[in-house]
């Protein structure tokens, strides 16, 4: 199974569906979705209505294989079931989607223009419970605010240590140094990290594959060279706040660079629609991210 999630994300057609909200983003992912916070009391209730939203997705006709190649998943999803099976397992048999896993544990303070990684003292354990539950691959993300040389260096440097801890366990890592959208500074700061992430690509050996993750740059086609690069499984792009349309339409200028959205792929479901209602509004949302990842101008 494990070789045919890999050639299918490698050479298929279609993109990453990003699920993977955190305790800290998924009141927000909620509130979109038309739960508030009243509606819960408990950290349990709230991954339980987060929980019952992604089922919805993955279970909706138009969540496919013909248009996802993967879906990230968080670690409460990796250890729920749906109709029966551990989500990843569903995902696979059911779907023919390869699963992939968030294992950061959040993001550090603001320090030279930047935010790390936590530490991530159980990733270990958190990798072997992953391979268990029929894990392809995983994802971690830091976030880039200033073009400071430096604190991207640091940024990247981390990010291939784990991935390294990654493939050493059989998994696939997405690198996801995200730059944020609103940095004054932010056509910079993806020049500096795309030489930062190049020195690390070249270093790998023939055996360590990874994907990158990456915010869609304002120079088009700045990362070809990394969807080219023999140690890269596939480069895919963060919505990071873009509107889906605004996604779409910067995603069609980066040739070789498919979408892994979160915040565009649903930002028209809502929970009290009808399920042909939400049917709809998720097909078209595929079908639109489907479309700007495989059609480029």
């Amino acid at each position: 199974m494990r070789e045919n999630h890999f050639d299918n994300v490698s050479n298929g057609k279609g993109f990453i569906a990003a699920l993977d909200q955190s305790g800290g983003s998924t009141p927000k992912a909620l509130a979109a979705y038309g739960v508030m916070e009243e509606a819960y009391s408990t950290e349990d209730e709230m991954f339980d209505l987060i929980h019952e939203m992604r089922t919805r997705i993955i279970t909706a006709p138009a969540f496919d294989s013909e248009h996802i190649l993967g879906a990230i998943l968080f670690k409460q999803t990796m250890d729920s079931k749906i109709e029966g099976k551990y989500t990843a397992d569903y995902l696979a048999e059911e779907k023919g989607i390869a699963p992939f896993l968030k294992v950061d544990n959040g993001l550090a303070e603001k320090s030279k223009g930047v935010q790390m990684m936590k530490p991530i003292p159980n990733l270990k354990d958190m990798l072997v419970r992953a391979n268990e539950r029929h894990i392809f691959g995983t994802k971690m993300r830091s976030v880039i605010h200033e073009a400071n040389a430096e604190g991207i260096k640091e940024i990247v440097d981390q990010q291939f240590k784990f991935a390294k801890e990654i493939t050493d366990a059989g998994l696939v890592p997405i690198v996801e140094p995200e730059v944020n959208i609103h940095s004054k500074e932010k056509e910079e700061a993806e020049n500096i990290l795309k030489d930062e992430i190049m020195k690390h690509l070249d270093k790998l050996a023939e055996d360590e594959k990874v994907m990158l993750k990456l915010t869609l740059p304002e120079t088009p086609n700045l990362y070809k060279e990394a969807t080219e690069h023999p140690r890269v499984v596939r480069v895919v792009a963060l919505s990071g706040g873009y509107t889906r349309k605004e996604a779409n339409e910067k995603l069609r200028h980066n040739e070789g660079v498919i979408a892994s959205f979160s915040r565009a792929l649903t930002q028209d479901l809502r929970v009290d629609q009808s399920d042909e209602e939400f049917n709809e509004s998720l097909r078209k949302a595929i079908e639109s991210i489907y479309d700007a990842s495989v059609n480029k101008k």
